[in-house]
């Protein structure tokens, strides 16, 4: 299809793609950094895309006859190899999660090895919902799904040395948390404005955060107890390791620059072998195919201080997703309105609901594929389809999931540093552009942080509180998420004519925003 420059607006703003997307894939060639930055609310698309869209919902008036780029499709090879490289960039995130829940539950290399192969089966169920869609789910954009790391640390409160029951107990609360969200995505999608991205900013920064002393961790060897733990061995290969990824990710180009944290990994694991530091425990017994048996690890069970932790969770994977889909809907040219979010959610909290069933965790949107998108200038969903079929295929292969097994603790833990500290510098990022000179803004983020760093910072200090409760405040993520949408409401919200002269003039970057368009 010849190339139209209105579909090419974003793509070609700057030479060398920095218009539309940071190295975190958020975008920051907007006038105000975001595309949704303001003092309560997100600011309004620019002025050239406020042209009405067609009757469908889909394009402008004129363009009926001609396809978007989104709903392009590409030949096979370039689809496949296109799809490739978004599961490579987003690889390393699914497999995560269930890597640092598994020991921490109490379970042996083989059940974490099934683990990250479930999640990157469910992985693949979300993102195909997401992006081919049915009914009223799926924002049908090119949008990642996969296991969100917001849930991790709740998840390690509620099911820490419980093995078995632990995990049961977290995919019981999982489906609750995703059912009530699933029912209360048509409401969520109205409330766009109580989540800008002062509050955005401060959740994503707290997750990586609360993250990187897991980073840590691994790099001193993963167990505590262990005669080398925190050796200069363990340390020596961290650092290596880190070397090695920030390395590769300055001398690389293109498709190999973005999976520099794989071959880092691998790197380090080559290494590590003449060394003694990894062994092929993790292969022994793993079958060629398989499929992730539902319920693996028993029936669900339900707890209420777990379902509501994991309900937080919910709301804070649906405040990412939604300012995902608010970035991505501007780089493809397809702004994201409020049908748009509500489908994306559905498909979140539906592939969430269908995730326990076959031992995956919580899903949500992955904010590296944004960027990528934007670099690569290949917006078709049907690519990002294509990676999701990749994911799934790669679930049904429980020895390419303990391949990943492999990797000696201490060389994720490198990888981790930049893994994890990538994560904070988006929300720092979108915190940069959240109008801080404006109001309390300032005042908002510096509660919520400090408020989401106790259990960080000071471990013990919630340790005189009912158990119950611990599951929750023991989660920075969570606390921090709660005390900002209420500082933010309290703040930006509730003081009438106060809160409305905090914002600036019409035309600048923290007006107030123009009503999403309901189609």
């Amino acid at each position: 299809m010849a190339a139209e420059p209105r579909f090419r607006k974003d793509a070609d703003a700057d030479a060398d793609g920095d218009a539309h997307a940071g190295a975190d894939g958020y975008p920051d060639g907007y006038p105000d950094g975001y595309p949704h930055a303001g003092v309560d609310g997100y600011a309004d698309a620019a002025p050239d895309d406020r042209r009405p869209p067609s009757p469908d919902g889909r394009g402008r008036p004129g363009d009926e006859d001609r396809r978007h780029p989104v709903d392009e499709t590409l030949p096979p090879f370039r689809m496949f190899t296109s799809g490739l490289q978004h599961v490579a960039a987003m690889y390393a995130g699914v497999v995560a999660p269930p890597m640092i829940v598994g020991p921490a539950v109490g379970l042996g290399a083989r059940d974490t090895a099934f683990l990250m192969g479930a999640s990157l089966f469910t992985a693949g169920i979300a993102t195909l919902l997401q992006t081919l869609g049915f009914w009223k789910v799926g924002a049908r954009l090119p949008f990642v799904n996969g296991v969100s790391f917001a849930g991790v640390t709740p998840m390690i409160a509620i099911g820490r040395d419980r093995g078995y029951d632990g995990i049961a107990v977290i995919f019981g609360a999982i489906i609750v948390a995703s059912v009530l969200g699933f029912v209360l995505t048509p409401y969520f999608s109205k409330l766009v404005r109580f989540f800008p991205p002062v509050v955005t900013g401060t959740v994503i920064t707290l997750i990586g955060v609360s993250l990187l002393p897991v980073a840590f961790n691994w790099a001193q060897g993963g167990d505590s107890a262990a005669p080398g733990y925190g050796s200069a061995e363990n340390i020596g290969m961290a650092a290596l390791t880190l070397v090695i990824v920030l390395a590769l990710r300055r001398l690389l180009r293109g498709f190999l620059q973005q999976i520099a944290i794989l071959l880092g990994l691998v790197a380090g694991t080559l290494i590590a072998v003449p060394l003694g530091m990894t062994g092929l425990d993790a292969l022994r017994g793993a079958d060629v195919f398989g499929f992730p048996t539902p319920f693996h690890f028993g029936a669900p069970q339900f707890e209420v201080a777990a379902i509501v932790s994991m309900c937080i969770v919910m709301l804070v994977c649906m405040t990412e997703s939604t300012a995902d889909m608010l970035a991505l809907g501007r780089i493809v040219d397809r702004p994201a309105d409020q049908r748009t979010i509500e489908g994306g959610l559905r498909a979140d909290t539906l592939g969430s609901a269908i995730s326990p069933l076959f031992n995956g965790f919580m899903c949500s949107a992955f904010a590296q594929n944004i960027g990528l998108v934007a670099m690569t200038k290949v917006r078709s969903r049907y690519v990002v389809a294509a990676g999701g079929g990749i994911l799934i295929l790669l679930g049904l292969c429980p020895v390419a999931a303990s391949v990943i097994a492999l990797v000696p603790l201490p060389v994720l833990g490198g990888a981790g540093v930049v893994l994890f500290g990538s994560v904070a510098a988006s929300g720092i990022q979108t915190l940069a552009a959240a109008a801080l000179e404006k109001g309390e803004n300032a005042l908002i983020v510096a509660a919520s942080v400090g408020i989401g760093l106790i259990p960080i910072a000071a471990p013990g200090f919630y340790h005189a509180f009912p158990k119950d409760l611990l599951v929750v405040l023991d989660s920075g993520i969570s606390t921090g998420c709660v005390v900002a949408i209420v500082l933010n409401l309290a703040f930006n919200h509730l003081g009438g004519t106060r809160a409305r002269s905090a914002q600036a003039a019409p035309g600048e970057p923290g007006r107030e925003p123009d009503p999403v368009p309901v189609h």
